[in-house]
C-alpha cells in the first residue's frame, strides 16, 4: 500500500493531517469492545490531544478515559440530538477545532451514531480520519470458523417478526457469510425463525460478549444451537448471529441423505434423479461419503 506513517493519504479537496500531530479534522476513534486493553496507541494519543471527544454516552466514555488517565473535554452525540449536535459540531471543525467521535463500543458508525456527522463533515470539506481498532463484527467473524472470502454484514435483524422473516428469506440462497447483531431478549426467536426458513442444518454461530470475561462461541448447525439457548435460564450480553452460505446447508443435507442409503441404492437414487450414468453417480457418491472411487465401487458390487 502507498499509504504509511511516514506519507499520508491525500484526500481529494483537502491534505489530511499528518498522522503525527493533531490538527482541525474529525477523527473516529475506534474504542474498545469489551477489554480495556483492545485500543491503540494512536487513539490514546488522539484522545488525549483534540480539543474535545463527542461521545454517544459521556459516562459510559468517561469510565475508558479515567482508566487511561484522559482528561479531554467531552460533550454528548447520539440519536436523539444527532440532527442539532452535527451541525455545532461542524461549525466548530470549520473554525479549527479537532474532535474525536466516540461510541460506546468499537468503530463509530457501525450500527451506531456517526453517518449524520460524517457526510456532513465531508461535504463541508472537513478532514475526516479514521482511527481503526475494535470491532465487534470482525472480531466475531475471523472466530467463527465460518468463510470470511465472502460476507455480508447487516446490523440489527429487524425486531418485527415479519419483517425478520423476510430479511432471512433474502438470504436463504445466499453464496455469502451473513453477520447481524441481535439482542439477548430476541436472539432465541431470531435462531427458530432461522431453522424454520434457512433449515435446521444451516450452520450459524453465536458469538457471545466477544473479548468480555464471559466471551462464548457457539457453533454448530442451527437446531442444535437453538436448543443450547433454549435449555438456559435466559441469555445474556452483546451478541453476533453468524450464518453460513447456503451451500453449507446444501452438502450437509446431501451429507444426510447419503447416510440413509446404500452405496447401490444412492447410486440408482441419483441416476434417476439427475438422469447421469453408473460411473457418474458412483463418483458423486464417493465424493458425498468422503472415500475414493475404488472403495466406492467395492460396495457397490457386493451388494449386487
Amino acid at each position: 500500500m502507498r499509504d504509511s506513517v511516514h506519507e499520508p493519504a491525500q484526500n481529494a479537496v483537502t491534505s489530511e493531517p499528518s498522522l503525527h500531530a493533531i490538527g482541525p479534522a474529525l477523527y473516529l476513534v475506534a474504542t474498545p469492545i469489551g477489554n480495556l486493553e483492545d485500543i491503540t496507541l494512536r487513539a490514546l494519543r488522539v484522545l488525549k490531544e483534540v480539543d474535545q471527544i463527542a461521545c454517544e454516552d459521556t459516562r459510559q466514555t468517561q469510565k475508558l478515559l479515567n482508566h487511561y488517565g484522559i482528561t479531554t473535554r467531552t460533550i454528548s452525540y447520539h440519536e436523539h440530538n444527532e440532527m442539532t449536535r452535527a451541525a455545532e459540531l461542524v461549525k466548530e471543525l470549520q473554525e479549527g477545532a479537532s474532535v474525536a467521535l466516540v461510541t460506546d463500543a468499537g468503530m463509530p458508525g457501525i450500527s451506531d451514531p456517526g453517518f449524520r456527522l460524517i457526510s456532513l463533515a465531508i461535504r463541508h470539506h472537513v478532514p475526516v480520519v479514521p482511527i481503526p481498532g475494535a470491532s465487534a463484527f470482525l472480531a466475531a467473524l475471523v472466530a467463527s470458523g465460518l468463510p470470511t472470502d465472502s460476507f455480508r454484514f447487516s446490523g440489527f435483524l429487524p425486531a418485527k417478526r415479519g419483517e425478520r422473516r423476510a430479511a432471512l428469506e433474502a438470504i436463504k440462497a445466499s453464496p455469502r457469510t451473513q453477520v447481524f447483531y441481535e439482542t439477548p431478549h430476541r436472539v432465541v426467536e431470531a435462531l427458530a425463525d432461522v431453522v424454520e426458513i434457512l433449515g435446521s442444518t444451516r450452520h450459524v454461530v453465536i458469538a457471545r460478549e466477544v473479548t468480555k470475561v464471559h466471551e462464548e462461541f457457539l457453533r454448530g448447525r442451527a437446531s442444535e444451537v437453538l436448543e443450547t439457548l433454549k435449555a438456559r435460564d435466559g441469555v445474556k450480553g452483546e451478541i453476533t448471529l453468524l450464518i453460513g452460505k447456503a451451500e453449507e446447508a446444501t452438502h450437509a443435507a446431501a451429507d444426510a441423505s447419503s447416510a440413509r442409503f446404500s452405496v447401490r441404492q444412492r447410486v440408482e437414487q441419483i441416476i434417476a434423479e439427475e438422469k447421469v450414468d453408473e460411473k457418474a453417480a458412483l463418483k458423486k457418491v464417493a465424493k458425498e461419503r468422503g472415500v475414493s472411487k475404488s472403495e466406492a465401487y467395492r460396495e457397490l458390487q457386493r451388494s449386487k
